[in-house]
């Protein structure tokens, strides 16, 4: 049985919830007694995650949007509110790493792509949600940025750039909304077993190199981020606004 923080009465919207850690934080958050609204680019994907949440909570919706387009990010935010009401919690988990290689052999396609799903996106929904918080007084934007923004990372340094942008649009925001009762944090997962991060676990000398530098010794599940996601969304965290978690197994000590 569930008995962790409650988030009963709370509409949620999980951006790139069909998978990973997104769907992980869905999972949390309809166990917590959340209305959650879920995004992907893929109608199957979506239509996948609704079935699995469908079994947690009746309060459940899917919708097929990409992040990086602003009539989809109206949409969603439209569907979600006509849905279950104004969106209380949003998270902003959506990301993409289409480039994996040194900066110098990178092309302006892969920057553009980066730059437009894992910075303007959460920029813009943000935006687009924060004014509906702000006009009720209450709200938690959950921005996932990734511990590449804390250090450069080699091989990802477009990855590394938007995910540092990320976690300053947290502290941004946390600073002109705390005043009108929205708080806005960061998660930076270490290296988890996802699809995303794939070219480093699916290597096996890369994945020994990761996993030599962290405390614990291993990479991460997404399930290990809920957690943060719960303690952030939820009033155990009225408190905390412009926080930086990361939840990385010890890897930036």
């Amino acid at each position: 049985m569930y008995d962790g923080p409650s988030l009963d009465g709370k509409n949620a919207l999980v951006t790139g919830g069909t998978r990973g850690i997104g769907l992980a934080i869905a999972r949390g958050f309809a166990e917590a007694g959340a209305s959650v609204t879920v995004c992907g680019r893929k109608p199957e994907g979506v239509t996948a995650a609704v079935a699995e949440l469908e079994g947690l909570s009746e309060r459940i919706h899917g919708v097929t949007a990409h992040v990086g387009n602003n009539q989809d990010l109206e949409r969603l935010i439209d569907e979600a509110e006509s849905k279950f009401g104004p969106v209380g919690i949003l998270v902003n988990n959506a990301g993409t790493n289409p480039y994996f290689g040194p900066i110098i052999e990178s092309e302006d396609w892969a920057w553009d792509k980066t730059m437009d799903v894992n910075l303007r996106a959460p920029y813009v929904l943000s935006r687009l949600v924060g004014t509906r918080m702000i006009e009720t007084g209450a709200g938690s934007i959950i921005n996932v940025a990734s511990i590449a923004g804390l250090e450069a990372t080699p091989l990802m340094g477009i990855y590394s750039v938007t995910k540092a942008g990320l976690i300053m649009l947290t502290k941004v925001l946390a600073r002109e909304w705390g005043p009108h009762g929205v708080r806005v944090n960061c998660i930076c997962p270490g290296v988890v077993k996802t699809e995303l991060s794939r070219g480093i676990w699916s290597d096996e000398k890369l994945l020994s190199t990761f996993q030599a530098r962290k405390a614990l010794g291993r990479i991460g599940t997404p399930q290990e981020v809920v957690g943060a996601a719960l303690y952030f969304a939820s009033d155990a965290s009225s408190f905390t606004t412009g926080a930086v978690m990361q939840v990385d197994g010890g890897m930036v000590i």
